[in-house]
């Protein structure tokens, strides 16, 4: 979401007509994030203005783009409250700016909710799940590119910049997880589409309602017990002063797991297998962030996140898996 790629206003304004959506008024560029280049379009058309958000995907290739954007018309189709790409008049959802794949979506009306509520929560596992069962039938298929072999490729390259404690800390969990993911249980783990990235910047409230998530970017086939860990490590954890960072909320996070039960119950495998994905879904994005923080790329508004919140959620992952487990499992024993 920083801006990599400048859009001219006139090369905006040409594809929002070939959209069919109207005369370009404003085009402004969205700040945070670091993946793609991101900015906020707003249109007149028939004397109504519409607002849009106007994607350049810096890394995502003209291949493998397709298959985010059918997924979000796919769930879109299904009743999920997610940005739908527009098309042009031959039905194509992707188009080309600057020489570089680009994508026009709604934008969702509301805002992000960085200090979510149990019900905050409670609404984000009912979507989820949701979004889990209307992906189910999706067509297409392509791996998380994020997931186990990107840990194992990317490990290496951040290796020499961490002292040694977080050196053996990164080492041990990568180990952990290649010998979780060999296991029976978990490649007869339930799969299918999956965010991959739902944090609280990713879903927008208008007021105490989910008006929807976005961002589908990192989106892949993978477990869907992942999907949820990556929403509990971020919804359901502590922010801000560091003797608390990190730390579960178990009331948060029991309102997004009975949520998510009441609509896709969870089986026993991926029950026993949570406290295991709480620890992967901390490494990926520990590992995301220690790439963009020591390897940054050049972008105008490029804010890299601080990797030491997610060493810290995966410290308290790992140090407590024991209680954590059994404190997951009386809360899902309460959802059944």
């Amino acid at each position: 979401m920083a801006v990599y790629t400048e859009v001219p206003f006139a090369d905006a304004t040409a594809l929002l007509h070939t959209l069919d959506l109207g005369d370009l008024t404003d085009l402004r560029g969205i700040e945070g994030g670091i993946e793609n280049t991101n900015y906020f379009v707003t249109s007149e058309k028939d004397g109504t203005t519409h607002e849009h958000v106007l994607t350049v995907f810096e890394r995502l290739s003209f291949e493998q783009l397709p298959y985010y954007l059918h997924l979000m018309k796919h769930l879109a189709s299904k009743g999920i409250p997610v940005p739908e790409p527009a098309t042009d008049a031959q039905g194509e959802v992707l188009h080309r700016l600057q020489g570089k794949p680009a994508a026009v979506v709604d934008k969702l009306v509301g805002k992000s909710v960085l200090a979510p509520t149990e019900r905050h929560c409670e609404s984000v596992g009912d979507m989820l799940a949701r979004m889990h069962l209307a992906g189910r039938d999706y067509p297409r298929s392509q791996p998380n590119l994020r997931s186990l072999a990107w840990w194992n490729e990317t490990a290496p390259v951040v290796l020499p910049h961490l002292e040694a404690a977080q050196s053996a800390l990164l080492r041990s969990e990568l180990a952990y997880q290649n010998h979780v993911a060999a296991q029976p249980a978990y490649t007869a783990l339930p799969r299918g589409p999956i965010h991959a990235d739902l944090f609280r910047d990713n879903a927008m409230f208008d007021g105490d309602q989910l008006t929807g998530f976005f961002d589908f970017y990192f989106a892949g086939n993978d477990c869907f017990l992942f999907d949820l860990a990556v929403c509990l490590n971020d919804w359901c954890v502590q922010h801000g002063d560091s003797e608390v960072d990190g730390q579960h909320d178990p009331a948060r996070a029991q309102a997004m797991l009975q949520a998510y039960q009441r609509k896709r119950p969870l089986s026993t495998a991926e029950r026993q297998l949570l406290p295991a994905m709480l620890r992967a879904a901390a490494l990926r994005f520990w590992l995301s962030r220690l790439w963009d923080w020591y390897l940054p790329r050049d972008a105008t508004m490029l804010q890299p996140h601080d990797p030491t919140h997610f060493e810290r959620v995966l410290l308290q992952r790992v140090h407590h898996s024991i209680h954590l487990a059994g404190a997951m499992l009386d809360e899902l024993a309460e959802t059944a």
